[in-house]
C-alpha cells in the first residue's frame, strides 16, 4: 500500500516542481513578450496589430519593448486612437523594433532604421543604453530569432509628411 502511495506521490511532485521552475527555454521575440508580466499591454497590442507572425519568423529583430508602466503614461486619447487605427497602431509599434540583432553590448550612438523604416537614435553611455527618450531598463532577453530590450517609454514615430 505504502509503495502505491509513493509511486502516485513522486510523479505528482516532480510536476509540481517543474512547475514552479522558469522556462528559460529561448522561444521568439513575440512569445518572450508574450510570456512577461510586464509586457503584458505590449503582448496584447502586438497580437492586435498582427504582428505576431512577423515576430515569430526567422528574423533577427530587436524589440525595445514598451512595459505596462511606460503604456500608463501615453494619454488615453492617443491610445483610443493607436486602438481605432490598427495600420497606425502597426506603425507604432514597429518604432519599436529593429530588423536585426542589436545586443546591449553592440549598441553604438547613432540612428538605426526600424521595421516601420524611420531612424531612432540610439545611445550608450557606460552600461545604460537609450532609444530616443527612452531608457533601457532590462537589457538583453535572448530570444531564438533575435532579442528583446525592456524600456521606460513608448516611442512615437515622426509625423508622415
Amino acid at each position: 500500500m505504502f509503495n502505491a502511495r509513493l509511486a502516485i506521490f513522486a510523479p505528482l511532485v516532480l510536476v509540481a516542481a517543474c512547475a514552479t521552475q522558469p522556462n528559460s527555454t529561448p522561444v521568439s521575440v513575440a512569445d518572450t513578450i508574450a510570456r512577461d508580466p510586464n509586457l503584458s499591454t505590449l503582448s496584447g497590442l502586438v497580437v492586435k496589430a498582427g504582428l505576431s507572425d512577423t515576430l515569430k519568423a526567422a528574423g533577427p529583430y530587436t524589440v525595445f519593448a514598451p512595459t505596462n508602466d511606460a503604456f500608463k503614461s501615453v494619454p488615453a486619447k492617443t491610445m483610443d486612437e493607436l486602438a481605432a487605427n490598427p495600420a497606425r497602431l502597426k506603425a507604432v509599434l514597429s518604432y519599436h523594433v529593429l530588423p536585426a540583432k542589436v545586443t546591449a553590448a553592440q549598441v553604438k550612438p547613432g540612428n538605426a532604421k526600424t521595421a516601420q523604416g524611420a531612424n531612432i537614435a540610439l545611445s550608450k553611455a557606460g552600461e545604460f543604453v537609450t532609444v530616443e527618450d527612452a531608457m533601457v531598463q532590462k537589457a538583453d532577453i535572448m530570444a531564438t530569432n533575435g532579442v528583446v530590450h525592456t524600456v521606460d517609454r513608448v516611442l512615437m514615430p515622426p509625423a508622415a509628411r
